[in-house]
């Protein structure tokens, strides 16, 4: 297959730097939007309606479009140009949340059309994210890639930790300002996006219907990415979990305290890819990152038998948060280098709905223990599992050389 070293048109090293900046800028602007407008929304909901339930359709209507529309996306963004995609999809974006701004202003926003707005933002997001991975690594030379996709997990982690709060203080501030925000971040977005250069239109090889099956054939067929995917949607429904186990015993406990125990992950993540940007993972960083999270739930288990969670669940969501941002890294340094350009966003799209899948099923995982085992019993569970998971998955890589490769694979600079 072809290598992803041989994607990026010529262009002139100064014209890649700024190129990659602007995207990058765009990226920032776009992700703590996205971020805020997840707090935004559900609460926008609840004072409007006075009604949890409806809060939570709203909140499920943000994130449903993962489920439904990424494979599809991914498909898409492959037949298209990835720019023109990104462009369309931030003025649409700043176009609805104008169009709720205009609305709150004259008191006539109703529960569907917020559920209608949240379904497109949603989407709208499914499509930007894959586009921006499909666009990123043409930008920037193969020798600084991953210092580049480094510093792009980076503005992931940072939009998650800042966008959270600042959507709770803009709605804070008043519902047309908060849609006004949002609304210029959008648009400043698309407008960063006018500095790059328009790449040719890519060509479709073979029926659409055809290539929605490629994605998953192309996954299984890379046995680092295979094993990766496996270990980060494991891993993504343990930690979720986790937050949710800590969610349901936190009364009691003010709410600045547990804002600061989940914005430990956050924080983590920040730091983690930070130091990618100055130095790759090791090359055996997925099984750094499986025993990693056994340590992490056995301290929120430890925490929580002890009595002392926010201090135990905040040092494991901080960890796993660090280490997980250095894993991300390598896995997509691994996805740009071995999947050829044409079919990157089928192949990630795949990966995608199995990671933020299990976060979806995190939330219920998590209720079900605590009603089963306690808040206590829940995270002992937990641990367990992952315990049990990463022994078995470390034994034959132990006691058979082949399997080596596959989860110690090499993806520095």
């Amino acid at each position: 297959m072809r290598r992803a070293e041989n994607r990026s048109p010529q262009r002139a090293p100064k014209q890649r730097v700024t190129e990659f900046s602007l995207a990058w800028i765009s990226s920032a602007l776009s992700t703590v939007g996205t971020r805020t407008l997840g707090v935004v929304y559900p609460l926008l909901a609840l004072a409007l309606h006075h009604s949890p339930t409806e809060a939570g359709w709203t909140g499920f209507a943000l994130t449903v479009p993962i489920l439904v529309f990424y494979i599809p996306a991914g498909v898409l963004v492959d037949r298209l140009e990835p720019r023109s995609i990104m462009m369309a999809t931030e003025l649409l974006r700043g176009l609805v949340v104008a169009s709720l701004a205009v609305a709150m202003l004259f008191g006539i926003v109703t529960l569907p059309w917020l559920i209608a707005a949240a379904l497109l933002e949603g989407t709208l997001w499914v499509f930007y994210s894959l586009a921006e991975t499909a666009l990123l690594p043409s930008l920037v030379k193969p020798g600084r890639l991953h210092r580049a996709l480094a510093q792009n997990e980076t503005t992931v982690h940072f939009a998650a930790l800042t966008g959270r709060p600042l959507g709770g203080y803009l709605v804070g501030c008043g519902h047309l300002v908060l849609f006004l925000v949002n609304a210029v971040l959008f648009f400043g977005s698309w407008g960063t996006l006018l500095g790059i250069k328009r790449p040719l239109a890519r060509k479709a090889e073979t029926p659409l219907f055809h290539q929605l099956s490629d994605g998953l054939r192309i996954l299984l067929n890379q046995p680092f990415l295979r094993s990766a995917i496996a270990l980060v949607t494991v891993t993504n429904l343990m930690v979720n979990a986790t937050i949710m186990i800590f969610i349901a015993g936190s009364s009691g406990l003010s709410s600045a305290t547990v804002g600061l125990v989940l914005a430990a992950g956050g924080v983590g993540g920040v730091i983690g890819s930070s130091v990618a940007v100055y130095r790759p993972p090791p090359r055996s960083m997925l099984i750094i990152h499986m025993w990693v999270w056994v340590a992490a739930l056995l301290l929120a288990a430890v925490g929580s038998n002890l009595g002392e969670r926010p201090v135990f669940f905040g040092m494991a969501l901080f960890v796993t948060g660090f280490v997980g941002a250095l894993s991300n890294v390598v896995i997509r340094t691994a996805e740009v280098r071995h999947i050829a350009s044409e079919m990157l966003a089928r192949v990630v799209s795949v990966s995608r709905l199995s990671a933020h899948g299990a976060v979806c099923l995190a939330a219920p995982l998590g209720g079900l223990l605590v009603d089963g085992y306690g808040v206590n019993g829940a995270s002992s569970v937990l641990f367990v599992i992952m315990f049990g998971i990463a022994a078995l998955s470390t034994l034959p890589v132990l006691f058979r050389r082949e399997h080596v490769p596959a989860l110690l694979m090499h993806t520095g600079d």
